[in-house]
């Protein structure tokens, strides 16, 4: 399927996460856009309709799926952009837009923003379309790596909260609840066509357990 990617998902604990990170540190490289921690915090707002439709499909399985969010980057509003994810046959794509603050409070206001943007226009519409309006911020510590053969993403997110109070979104100033226990991480795996061989056996992909677990679903049951 065009632009569609490959994602697997595992929940380590403490101990493998640590394994982990150092095996990925030793094998790929570092994301450019991290800091001098080799991380960044990512904080989205997720967007459902007033019957939680995104929510019941998120848990059910339906496929094929997609769900809207707005997310930046380690507090930087520079960075903001409005993202559909899709989910279909096990695989994900993503269409995105940058979004300027106004524009993003307008979205939150659940207004439409003026625009002459194609792209903006069409995910702006569907928004509207499907009645979505936000629900939950999701923030997370994130640690990721690439590798240039396969277009190969590995990322570790760890410090998961949920906060319901989204009209704060844009200050990142707002009560949250944590999600993940201590130490627990969120390793998720992401590819085009090919996995390279080598990778899949120094992470031991195949020794470790697969999980649907979704950010939005958890918290969504976690936000104060």
């Amino acid at each position: 399927m065009d632009n569609y990617r490959h994602e697997y998902k595992y929940l380590l604990n403490g101990v493998t996460s640590t394994i982990q990170q150092i095996r990925a540190a030793g094998l790929l490289l570092p994301d450019p856009h991290a800091d001098e921690t080799g991380g960044y915090t990512v904080r989205s707002l997720y967007f459902d309709d007033f019957a939680d439709t995104c929510l019941r499909e998120n848990r059910n399985g339906t496929d094929p799926r997609s769900k809207f969010r707005i997310r930046y980057y380690n507090n930087d509003l520079s960075t903001l952009r409005l993202e559909k994810k899709s989910k279909c046959r096990g695989m994900t794509s993503k269409e995105s837009c940058p979004l300027t603050p106004e524009e993003c409070t307008l979205l939150i206001q659940g207004q439409l923003p003026a625009t002459e943007d194609p792209v903006k226009l069409r995910l702006f519409t569907q928004l509207q379309l499907r009645c979505l309006s936000p629900k939950v911020i999701v923030t997370y510590r994130r640690n990721p790596y690439i590798y240039p053969v396969g277009n190969v993403r590995v990322t570790f997110d760890r410090e998961l909260t949920a906060s319901s109070e989204t009209s704060r979104f844009l200050t990142g100033d707002y009560r949250c609840r944590p999600v993940l226990a201590t130490g627990q991480s969120l390793l998720e795996v992401k590819w085009d066509a090919i996995m390279p061989s080598h990778i899949k056996e120094v992470l031991s992909l195949e020794q470790l357990q697969w999980t649907a677990f979704s950010k939005y679903s958890m918290c969504r049951i976690y936000q104060l």
